[in-house]
C-alpha cells in the first residue's frame, strides 16, 4: 500500500544530506518545505515550498515548522543543540515526529570504544562529532511524548549513487567485507524516508551503511 502523502519540513534543506533528503521525499510524492538561510536558483517543483529564513531565529522556527507530519533536521549539530529545547516542545505540543540527521562518532566500533574515540579521528572533526553525541544524549532524555528518531550516517558519508543495496542496524558502526564504512547521501536519504514513512525507531537511534 502507497504511504499517503506527508508534510515534511527540513531544516537545513540545502546541505549534503538536507537536499537528498528533499529530493527523495519530492520523489515519493510528499510535500516538502525545504528551509535554509538562502536557496540556490533550482526548478519550482509543485510540491515544494522554498521558505529562506534562520531558523537559529527563536521567533522563525514556530513558522518553519507549522502543519508540518515531519520535521527533519538536516543543520550541523552544533547549530541544533541551542535550538533543542524549543524545537522538542514546539512538536510535542502539535505531535509532530522529528528525525535528526545524526553523525558516526557515537556509534560503536568493531575494536572497542566509540567511532569518536579511535585513534585516526580527526581532529577538525571532533566538535561536530562531539555535539552530534552530545544531541542524542539529551534526545534520550526527553519525555517520552516527544516522537524522535536519529540517524547516524557510517564513517564515510559522501555524494554518490542511489543504489538502494544498504543494511539497517543499531548502535554498532556497519562495515563491509573489507572493513570500510561507508554510505552515500542517496543511499541515506532512502533510509530516512523509509523510517518516515514506516517508523521502526521511534525514540531510538539507528544507522545505514554497506
Amino acid at each position: 500500500m502507497a504511504t499517503a502523502p506527508l508534510k515534511i519540513v527540513v531544516l537545513g534543506a540545502t546541505g549534503m544530506a538536507g537536499s537528498r533528503i528533499v529530493t527523495e521525499a519530492l520523489t515519493r510524492g510528499h510535500h516538502v518545505t525545504a528551509t535554509a538561510r538562502s536557496h540556490a536558483e533550482a526548478p519550482a517543483h509543485d510540491r515544494l515550498n522554498r521558505l529562506a529564513a534562520d531558523v537559529t531565529d527563536p521567533e522563525v522556527l514556530p513558522q518553519a515548522v507549522a502543519g508540518a507530519d515531519v520535521v527533519v533536521s538536516a543543520l550541523p549539530a552544533q547549530r541544533v543543540l541551542p535550538l533543542l529545547p524549543q524545537l522538542t516542545e514546539q512538536v510535542r505540543t502539535s505531535g509532530v515526529r522529528v528525525a535528526f540527521v545524526g553523525g558516526a562518532g557515537s556509534l560503536r566500533h568493531p575494536d572497542g570504544g566509540r567511532v569518536i574515540d579511535q585513534p585516526g579521528f580527526r581532529e577538525e572533526w571532533k566538535p561536530e562529532a562531539s555535539a552530534h553525541v552530545e544531541l542524542l544524549d539529551q534526545l534520550r532524555t526527553l519525555p517520552d511524548d516527544v516522537d524522535w528518531t536519529f540517524l547516524s550516517p557510517s564513517a564515510l558519508f559522501l555524494p554518490g549513487e542511489r543504489t538502494t543495496a544498504f543494511r539497517i542496524g543499531g548502535d554498532d558502526l556497519l562495515t563491509d567485507a573489507e572493513g570500510a564504512s561507508r554510505i552515500s547521501a542517496e543511499d541515506y536519504a532512502i533510509a530516512l524516508l523509509d523510517e518516515i514513512e514506516t517508523p521502526a525507531h521511534r525514540r531510538r537511534r539507528f544507522t545505514v551503511g554497506y
